[in-house]
């Protein structure tokens, strides 16, 4: 067996998991293809110690860090299988190298299915954004818009004055309810029914949405809630469960990050219907924990029973003391 745990995904989540096994002195190794989610992102926000700089420098730190862990490996590639195997998982990448390891975790993250409004994509994470909560502060103040083409854009249109003027843009024949309108109203959304014919502006800078009337409207910031997908097929290939979120699927799992797949953990965006750097980075965290606690359930049944080592820990890890571990 090459490694105790493989890691598919270098992004926060990933790192997180794999600093836990690294210090528990596990043979950890993580699979990075380099294309995290964030990546159109100049700066995270709202991410405690690392405001203000950007995902790409976070990571790099991260990775630095991990490094400096002897049984903790990366490598850059991608992985485009994984099966369990009698004492493990195999993982194949796409170079055609084979890997085994005893726990798998997920964290491979979720790619965005934009709206196909013009000039959209090319704006997207500096003047077309998803979260008003990591990104809303750097354009408060100013002209504010939301595209929504179902509900989730009217949630997120009632919180945007907090941050500036907003206008509900209503797309693809989507119309607000009375119980909506009168919400959006009491917090002094305007709502605009005229399509959208394009976005505007130097990009990926957004300066304004021109409607099909003519009318140019100034928008400083365009609030967007994407569908997601997991972006691997990989929880698929092991038959892992997933859940229905508000923005798409998700992968179930239990409080310590396992999904219904003995042995395989999962952590970050494709994990959660909620998503953030610092909840991945979090969930991370206790992805590795599960792991590691797993390891040490497999090795206690082994010793007990004097059976060989099994294919994956039994359905719940070992339970962690009241205080498990201290930063």
């Amino acid at each position: 067996m090459n490694h105790d745990v493989i890691i598919i995904g270098g992004s926060f989540a990933g790192l997180s998991a794999a600093m836990q096994l690294a210090r528990a002195r596990r043979r950890v190794l993580v699979i990075d293809a380099g294309r995290p989610r964030n990546r159109f992102a100049a700066a995270s926000h709202g991410f405690l110690g690392q405001d203000g700089q950007s995902p790409q420098a976070i990571m790099d730190l991260g990775a630095r860090q991990l490094l400096a862990y002897p049984t903790a490996r990366m490598i850059g590639g991608e992985a485009i299988s994984a099966w369990k195997t009698d004492d493990g998982f195999n993982v194949m990448l796409a170079s055609g190298e084979a890997l085994t390891t005893r726990r798998l975790i997920l964290a491979v993250g979720v790619a965005d299915d934009l709206p196909p409004v013009p000039g959209l994509a090319e704006r997207w994470g500096v003047g077309v954004m998803h979260c008003p909560y990591c990104h809303g502060y750097e354009v408060a103040g100013r002209d504010l818009a939301v595209l929504a083409y179902d509900a989730r854009g009217v949630h997120q249109a009632m919180m945007l004055p907090d941050w500036g003027p907003t206008t509900l843009l209503v797309h693809d024949g989507f119309t607000p309810d009375a119980d909506q309108v009168a919400g959006l109203a009491a917090r002094g959304v305007t709502i605009e029914t005229t399509p959208i014919a394009r976005l505007t502006g130097p990009a990926p800078v957004l300066a304004a949405v021109e409607l099909v009337d003519g009318r140019v409207l100034p928008v400083a910031g365009l609030f967007v809630a994407p569908n997601t997908r997991i972006a691997s097929p990989l929880a698929e290939q092991l038959g892992c469960a997933v859940e229905d979120g508000p923005m798409g699927p998700y992968l179930r799992v239990d409080d310590w990050k396992q999904t219904s797949i003995a042995g395989v953990f999962a952590a970050g965006d494709a994990a959660g219907p909620m998503h953030n750097a610092t909840l991945a980075s979090a969930a991370g965290v206790m992805a590795g924990v599960g792991a590691h606690q797993s390891l040490i359930a497999a090795a206690i049944n082994r010793a007990v029973s004097g059976s060989p080592s099994p294919a994956a820990p039994p359905a719940a890890p070992v339970r962690a003391p009241a205080t498990p571990a201290h930063g």
